[in-house]
């Protein structure tokens, strides 16, 4: 069965019943439906938080398709439940555009799914939306601040930075001149939008830990500059209050469920090549608070998501995950080891051979930051028993244990020997994981941490724009923030080609652009699209609603 096909067989508990499995009264969760609930922020105990174990997800670097780190996680969970663990998952949100383009949805995968599927694929509580309505105030209140003349902040319309965003994979509006018309229609400027998933309002959201901080984070946008050069931010347009009030509800976590009934809480989407790639720091905490394990995931391969997790989400929020579990799959090593997509399920034990160097540095990678990784396996149909015991052997002489997962086939029942191997060695997790770098050190130093000690990089140089806009984040006193690198997903290094463990290239940072609302520097390697274009046949030609209301082609 397809992955649609099996949730809709699923039995659907009703939400109070999750919410009971968590201790949690019924009479305090805002309703949804039948089978998703909001949470509200009171549920926190930063107390019981501190004493749960926080599990990451990540992963090798990715096929296009991806390797299965929301099903792993999902699968996960629910395994470490069946181990006698109480045991929640925390996830992100999925995001339309990728639904409807070409990697589908956000909800895992065949017995590893959580529910309703079809819901949370398509709109869930609006959170997404209402971060787009937010983003969209500002934007709009920046164009009247243009046409203003009794209230004017001389905002210069060339060196304005916010554009406006939209939750949908859309290349033609990626640039744009608006205001035409003539003097009533708004004074004519270049501008664009980008994906919602891509909006520093998104990233806010992921960091705030209350309404207040949120207010103050979403004052703090730097939205351009002034004739005169100063910068001007979104509390000069008094944009703050209305823009947290849009965001009154989506501040709080979404509770649904697995398959087989365990707790998953799914709150905010920000993309990991371009952002922090991890859901918000409110639902890590909240499932912290209500459980004894939390499993979480963050976006694409460790040098992305997990490196953003350690170093900007856990920093900001005084997290301490006890371990990794690092998601590979016997495909992507084929195509790390030189097969081509359409190669990649095919077995070609030389090539998974091959291979192993990008597994090696994504697990030395692990280890830098003081934490020992659990490798997983993420079982495929065209997976063979030489593949995967080269991946073992390799594990074992690299200090990482390797389990098989079949999470797709068989859910929380093919994860048992995984979850009893995160248990161990996060149990024997003890001391506090060592960020990469210090925050205080300057930006150049910070990037080059990153990408000397992640991504193999030899050198970094800086292009003219990069030095210069490092060079004003620094005079405006930014340069403590942390670094938060867009760069591919596809390749460990900045060039989207080159597979495996690339060592001693040189990587080159195009510009570098600033969230200080979020609260990091963004240093951009390579052509890096805040606005994803569909591909020639996407996914949104394949997914159909009939009579009955009953949807079909979701993946």
């Amino acid at each position: 069965m397809t992955d649609i096909q099996i949730a809709q067989q699923a039995t659907l508990r009703p939400i109070t019943q999750i919410a009971e499995r968590l201790g949690i009264d019924p009479e305090l969760i805002d309703h949804y439906g039948k089978y998703k609930a909001k949470l509200p922020l009171s549920l926190i105990n930063e107390e019981r938080a501190a004493k749960a174990k926080l599990i990451l997800v990540s992963a090798i670097s990715p096929t296009p398709a991806g390797e299965g780190k929301t099903t792993v996680s999902i699968g996960l969970a629910e395994g470490l439940n069946r181990v006698g663990k109480k045991t929640t998952v925390v996830l992100r949100e999925p995001s339309l555009g990728p639904v409807f383009g070409i990697k589908g949805g956000a909800t895992g995968g065949g017995y590893s799914q959580v529910l309703p599927m079809e819901d949370i694929n398509l709109h869930f509580t609006g959170d997404i939306n209402a971060v787009e309505k937010a983003h969209n105030l500002l934007a709009a209140l920046i164009d009247n601040q243009l046409q203003s003349k009794s209230r004017s902040l001389n905002l210069d319309p060339r060196r304005i930075l916010w554009k406006r965003v939209m939750d949908m994979n859309d290349r033609a509006l990626r640039s744009l001149i608006v205001g035409l018309g003539g003097a009533t229609h708004g004074m004519p400027r270049e501008t664009g939008f980008d994906i919602t998933a891509a909006s520093e309002v998104m990233a806010i959201l992921c960091l705030a830990t209350d309404i207040d901080n949120l207010k103050e984070r979403l004052g703090n946008i730097l939205v351009g500059f002034t004739f005169d050069g100063a910068p001007v931010y979104a509390r000069d347009l008094k944009a703050q209050g209305a823009m947290a009030a849009l965001l009154k509800d989506a501040i709080k976590p979404n509770l649904v469920q697995t398959i087989d009934g365990t707790p998953a809480i799914l709150h905010g989407g920000p993309f990991a090549n371009i952002a922090q790639g991890t859901n918000t720091v409110l639902a890590t905490k909240m499932g912290l608070s209500l459980s004894d394990y939390v499993v979480t995931e963050a976006g694409f391969g460790f040098d992305l998501g997990g490196e953003k997790f350690l170093d900007i989400k856990c920093a900001y929020a005084g997290l301490q995950p006890a371990t990794v579990v690092l998601v590979t799959t016997i495909r992507a090593l084929r195509y790390q080891g030189g097969a081509s997509v359409k190669e990649v399920s095919q077995p070609n034990l030389a090539a998974v051979r091959r291979g192993m160097p990008n597994l090696d540095r994504h697990i030395h990678n692990v280890q830098q930051f003081g934490l020992t990784p659990v490798v997983a396996i993420n079982l495929f149909q065209h997976d063979t028993p030489d593949e995967i015991r080269l991946v073992q052997e390799f594990c074992a002489t690299n200090g990482a244990q390797c389990v098989v997962a079949d999470v797709w086939g068989k859910g929380g029942a093919g994860t048992e020997d995984l979850a009893r191997a995160v248990v161990a060695e996060a149990e024997r997790t003890t001391a506090p994981f060592t960020p990469l770098y210090d925050w205080r050190l300057p930006i150049k130093e910070k990037i080059d941490a990153v990408a000397k000690s992640i991504y193999g990089a030899g050198s970094v140089t800086y292009m003219a724009q990069a030095t210069a806009q490092i060079a004003q984040y620094e005079d405006l006193g930014l340069s403590q923030l942390p670094v938060c690198i867009a760069k591919t997903q596809k390749s460990l290094s900045d060039d989207p080609k080159r597979r495996g463990a690339p060592l001693g290239f040189e990587a080159v940072v195009r510009e570098v652009q600033i969230a200080t609302g979020a609260g990091f520097v963004i240093p951009i390697m390579g052509e890096m699209m805040r606005m994803p274009g569909l591909p020639v046949t996407p996914a949104a030609e394949g997914i159909d609603i009939d009579s009955e209301g009953v949807i079909s082609g979701l993946f």
